[in-house]
C-alpha cells in the first residue's frame, strides 16, 4: 500500500496513472510560490553540452600516460595488493577505475532524469510540477554530458552495478513522494555535489573539471528542492512518519556507501590486472580501520561527509539514527558547522562564468538582428 506524507500543498501527489486530477479546473489556479526563486534562476545557468562555447569534448586527454584521477582515488592502491599494480598497469588500472566511477555518474543522471520525469506525473501543485519538469531538462543535459565525456575517453560507459542499479529502480519506479525526494533530491544530489566537488578539486583531466563545475550549476538548485521539502515536512512528521524517513534514509545511505567501497561492484576492473575482487575486498579491510574512514571524512569533500551534513541538517537524523552515522564522521563537528557546503562555491563560480557566456551570446543576437 503506497503511504503519501504530505504536510504541505506544495508536494500533494496523486496515482501516476490519475491524469483526471491534473486537469481539475481548480488545480490550475491552486499554485505554490515556494518553487518560483528556483524556476526563475534556470535561465542563470543555462548551458548546452553540445555547444562548444560551453563545453568542448575534443580536448584530448593521454590515457595511456596520465591518470585522471589521482592515486587517492583508490584505496586499494594503499594496500599489499598496491604494489603489484605498476607503472604502465597502475594507470590503466586507475583510469579504468576512473571510467567505472564517470559511469556510475551517467547512470545516476539517467535515474535523476527518469525520477524528476515521474514526478510530474504525480506532483499536484502547478509549481511543483513546472519545477519537476525543468529539473528533468537540466538532468537530461548532465545525461549528454557525461555521455559525450565518457565517450571521448572510453568510448562507452561500464553497465550499471547491481547495488546502484536496484537503487535506482526503487526510487525511480517508487509511488511515494518521500521516498523520491529523501532518496534522489537529497542522498543521490548530496552524494552528487560531494562527488563533483571531488572531481572538480582533484581531477587530472580539465575538461572533467569543466564539467562537474557545469552540472553543479544545475545540481545546487535540485537539492534547493529537497531542502524545501525538508523544511515544510520534517518538522510536522508524526513519530512514525518521521521515523520511517528516517529509516528509508539510513536504508539508501548504506546502499550507496556499499556501492563506492565494495570490489564486488568492481569486479571487471580488478580482473584488468589480475586482482580478484574478494582479494581486493580482505586487503582493503586489513588496510583500512574505523578511524581511517573518519579521517578521510574529515575533509569537506569527501562525498559522504556532504551527504550526511545534508541529511543532519535536514532534520533527518536524529538519536535513533546518530550512531550510524557516527561511525563515518564526528557528528559534533557536523553540527557545529553552518548550512554552506563547499559545492557551493564551485557551482556559484560556473553561474558566473554561464551568465558571462549567456549575456554575450544575447547581445550579439540582439545586435544580429
Amino acid at each position: 500500500m503506497t503511504i503519501q506524507i504530505t504536510k504541505d500543498n506544495a508536494y500533494d501527489a496523486v496515482a501516476p496513472d490519475d491524469f483526471q486530477s491534473m486537469v481539475e479546473v481548480d488545480r490550475y489556479g491552486a499554485r505554490s510560490s515556494a518553487f518560483d526563486k528556483i524556476i526563475s534562476a534556470t535561465h542563470d545557468h543555462f548551458w548546452d553540452p553540445l555547444d562548444t562555447k560551453y563545453i568542448d569534448f575534443s580536448e584530448p586527454f593521454d590515457l595511456e600516460n596520465q591518470q585522471i584521477l589521482p592515486d587517492e582515488f583508490f584505496p586499494i592502491l594503499q594496500t599489499r595488493l598496491g604494489d603489484k599494480i605498476q607503472g604502465k598497469d597502475r594507470i590503466r588500472f586507475a583510469n579504468e577505475n576512473a571510467r567505472w566511477i564517470l559511469s556510475s555518474i551517467l547512470h545516476g543522471e539517467q535515474g535523476a532524469l527518469s525520477l524528476s520525469a515521474s514526478l510530474c506525473h504525480i506532483l499536484r501543485d502547478p509549481g511543483a510540477q513546472e519545477y519537476a519538469a525543468n529539473q528533468a531538462r537540466e538532468e537530461a543535459r548532465h545525461v549528454t554530458g557525461f555521455t559525450r565525456y565518457v565517450q571521448a575517453r572510453w568510448g562507452k560507459p561500464l553497465p550499471v552495478g547491481p547495488t546502484l542499479g536496484d537503487l535506482l529502480t526503487e526510487m525511480v519506479n517508487a509511488r511515494e513522494v518521500y521516498k523520491k525526494i529523501v532518496g534522489m533530491q537529497m542522498l543521490v544530489e548530496g552524494l552528487a555535489m560531494g562527488a563533483f566537488a571531488t572531481l572538480y578539486n582533484k581531477s587530472n583531466d580539465p575538461l572533467l573539471v569543466k564539467l562537474t563545475q557545469l552540472v553543479m550549476t544545475d545540481e545546487a538548485f535540485h537539492h534547493k528542492f529537497g531542502k524545501i521539502w525538508a523544511d515544510r515536512t520534517i518538522p510536522k512528521l508524526t513519530e512514525s512518519e518521521a521515523n520511517l524517513i528516517e529509516d528509508w534514509a539510513a536504508q539508501c545511505f548504506q546502499t550507496l556507501l556499499f556501492n563506492l567501497v565494495n570490489p564486488e561492484q568492481q569486479k571487471s576492473v580488478y580482473a584488468l590486472v589480475g586482482i580478484d575482487w574478494q582479494e581486493a575486498q580482505q586487503a582493503l579491510i586489513e588496510t583500512f580501520t574505523d578511524e581511517d574512514r573518519k579521517a578521510r571524512m574529515r575533509e569537506s569533500t569527501d562525498i559522504f561527509r556532504v551527504l550526511i551534513k545534508t541529511l543532519l541538517k535536514a532534520g533527518i537524523i536524529t538519536d535513533r539514527t546518530r550512531g550510524f552515522y557516527a561511525a563515518y564522521v564526528d557528528m559534533n563537528e557536523l553540527k557545529a558547522e553552518g548550512d554552506h557546503m563547499i559545492g557551493d562555491d564551485i557551482a556559484e563560480e560556473g553561474i558566473k562564468y554561464l551568465k558571462a557566456i549567456n549575456f554575450t551570446a544575447r547581445e550579439a543576437r540582439i545586435a544580429a538582428e
